[in-house]
């Protein structure tokens, strides 16, 4: 009897250890793709297949979560394909998913049919049948930003506990990947008005200077400063002069192209990327751009009416400048030639 004892429990250990290297091996897949690229999507896609592939399941779902609405959305999907998911949205006060945001915990289903707040809607939508689900709340600083959703065993059964910790582990592991991509961003972006900052606009510029290069296109670059941009907030405050200058970042982006590169250099000064871009071609999106500033009315519906202008300078590589530093010198000495002169004008950089 004590031999049979024993037997036992070698094989229950002989178990719980193979599981343990499962796991271990398992968390180092994960830590490796999580170190191997900074995409988003890359990550999610690679975490997900080792997840599922792990535990035996049938399909997951990525949900994000729409803040201002108060709904989540469909974002990726596996298992299922269906075009009208994308449009579908849960409301945050219903369904498992839903539950799973408000209350900031995960939720295991053995038996959606079992559950009241299972929305069968979207089982049609995917085109499955749902019988058990694992749903974990993604988030970062305890703010829940989407949802994930493990659906189905291959074999039919229910998820289990170790099924449910390695999900977990994805979870987990998915909120890192979030969290580098926010780091990622903050560090290349403007606080005030999400354009890229000094840091991303010297990054690119260089890239923008080998490409000229290779392929022998034009690159042109634009300096902008708000002329007087001190009696602003001297006037109406920081808080003020702050919302005038999102407005002008949003000025500058409807005027340009979406392969233009826009960065707030610092405080009132502004800085576009132009690729493929001639002296000429340049010169008439200044201009544009210009004339849409002196005619804005800024702030006009929170009861402002403020009236501002820009100076402009501008520069092409390698039509002015053999370098990064003698572009961006030379741009920045056309802009304040304009500023010392008459202002609210379009400088181009003399030859």
């Amino acid at each position: 009897m004590k031999d049979k004892i024993t037997t036992e429990e070698n094989q229950r250990l002989h178990a719980e250890l193979k599981n343990t290297e499962k796991e271990l091996k398992f968390l180092k897949d994960i830590t490796g793709i999580l170190t191997s690229t900074l995409d988003l999507n890359k990550s999610l896609k690679a975490i997900m297949k080792k997840t599922i592939t792990m535990i035996g399941a049938k399909a997951w779902f990525f949900l994000y979560v729409d803040e201002e609405k108060k709904e989540l959305f469909f974002g990726k999907t596996w298992g299922a394909k269906s075009k009208e998911i994308r449009k579908f949205r849960l409301k945050l006060d219903k369904d498992i998913a839903g539950q799973a945001v408000k209350e900031g915990v995960p939720v295991i289903v053995s038996d959606v049919s079992r559950d009241v707040r299972f929305n069968k809607k979207i089982d049609s939508l995917l085109h499955i049948k749902t019988k058990s689900l694992i749903c974990i709340p993604i988030k970062i600083k305890d703010k829940v930003i989407g949802i994930l959703e493990v659906v189905n065993k291959v074999k039919g059964d229910a998820f289990t506990k170790a099924d449910f910790d390695l999900v977990n582990q994805a979870a987990m592991a998915i909120e890192h990947a979030f969290l580098y991509q926010r780091m990622e961003e903050l560090t290349l972006t403007d606080d005030l008005t999400n354009l890229f900052n000094s840091r991303y606009l010297n990054r690119t510029i260089e890239t923008e200077i080998e490409r000229t290069n290779r392929y022998g296109t034009p690159l042109t670059l634009i300096f902008m400063d708000i002329d007087n941009f001190k009696k602003v907030n001297d006037k109406h405050g920081h808080l003020v002069g702050g919302k005038v200058l999102v407005e002008i970042a949003k000025i500058i982006l409807v005027n340009l192209r979406t392969l233009d590169i826009v960065a707030r250099y610092g405080g009132d000064e502004f800085v576009m990327v132009m690729s493929q871009t001639t002296t000429k071609a340049g010169f008439m999106v200044a201009e544009r751009l210009r004339r849409a500033i002196e005619q804005h009315v800024f702030l006009k519906h929170e009861g402002y009416s403020i009236k501002i202008t820009g100076s402009f300078g501008m520069a092409s590589y390698p039509e002015h400048a053999k370098n990064k530093e003698e572009l961006f010198r030379i741009a920045d000495e056309a802009m304040y030639r304009g500023k010392r002169t008459t202002k609210n004008i379009v400088y181009v950089a003399a030859k």
